[in-house]
């Protein structure tokens, strides 16, 4: 089975898309509110935080916020997480960027020129034509920025993408029956290999989130990674006390997956 992510410009009918590729494949939809209710399993505080930063440019201050990495870390690794588990479309919150060297994933980007976006927009939120406009460049702006906030890529990039499509040139019924078709292709990519590196990055993002959630733990920089053969444990950290705990957690979360513990002490 495949992994569909979908980014898409405010009004584009992206949505509608996902939705309908969820229906004709019976593939899960996981949308914003479907990731805030993980969230809120995970502790009320968090989906909070959520709601607030959701498609919100974040400031200087926040980028730097334990709560900030932390929310993001939580986020990835439940997008992961259902990724896992295949036949599933993902919507926005930079799926595609995390799904990138995953073969099976077929990481799609939907467009439509503003004044199509704004049309659409008045009919479905039932409002005028300028809070309709301010609604759909208010909204693309802050999403591109959050994105870049947590990716350091630009959102609107095409060769962040395998398939680009413009609602302005196609339908929504065409494209939808030409993404069914991709993805089902996509299908024999997913071999046991593949789903191996899909885990691994699952597994690193699960811990990265254990750590950076955790309240205990102040770390100026942390990376979990797979390198292909191992999972990387690096970052900066204080002292040799904070430099076991943080090591135990990693190994608590992997389990009997080994790791490779690279972090330094600030000097």
């Amino acid at each position: 089975m495949a992994i569909l992510t979908i980014s898409r410009e405010f009004g584009s009918g992206g949505r509608e898309i996902g939705q309908d590729i969820a229906k004709l494949l019976n593939y899960e939809y996981i949308n914003k509110e479907r990731l805030l209710a993980d969230m809120h399993a995970v502790g009320k505080d968090w989906e909070e935080y959520g709601k607030n930063l959701d498609e919100h440019c974040p400031t200087i201050w926040e980028k730097y916020d334990w709560s900030f990495r932390g929310f993001n870390a939580l986020l990835q690794s439940h997008i992961l997480h259902y990724a896992l588990n295949d036949k599933v479309v993902i919507m926005g919150r930079g799926g595609n960027f995390l799904l990138k060297d995953i073969p099976y994933a077929l990481r799609v980007r939907i467009t439509a020129p503003i004044e199509q976006r704004v049309e659409r927009i008045m009919k479905r939120e039932s409002v005028d034509r300028d809070t309709a406009k301010w609604l759909t460049e208010r909204t693309d702006n802050e999403r591109s920025c959050l994105i870049h906030s947590i990716y350091g890529k630009k959102w609107d990039n095409p060769a962040e993408y395998d398939m680009v499509f413009d609602t302005g040139i196609q339908t929504v019924g065409e494209i939808t029956n030409i993404v069914k078709d991709a993805l089902l292709a996509k299908e024999k990519l997913n071999t046991a290999e593949a789903k191996n590196i899909l885990g691994m990055k699952t597994v690193a993002a699960e811990i990265k989130a254990g750590i950076l959630t955790e309240p205990g733990f102040f770390v100026p920089t942390l990376d979990v990674y797979y390198d292909g053969k191992n999972l990387i444990l690096r970052g900066v950290i204080h002292n040799p006390k904070e430099h076991k705990k943080i090591e135990d957690k990693a190994k608590e979360i992997a389990g009997d997956i080994p790791i490779k513990c690279e972090l330094h002490y600030r000097g």
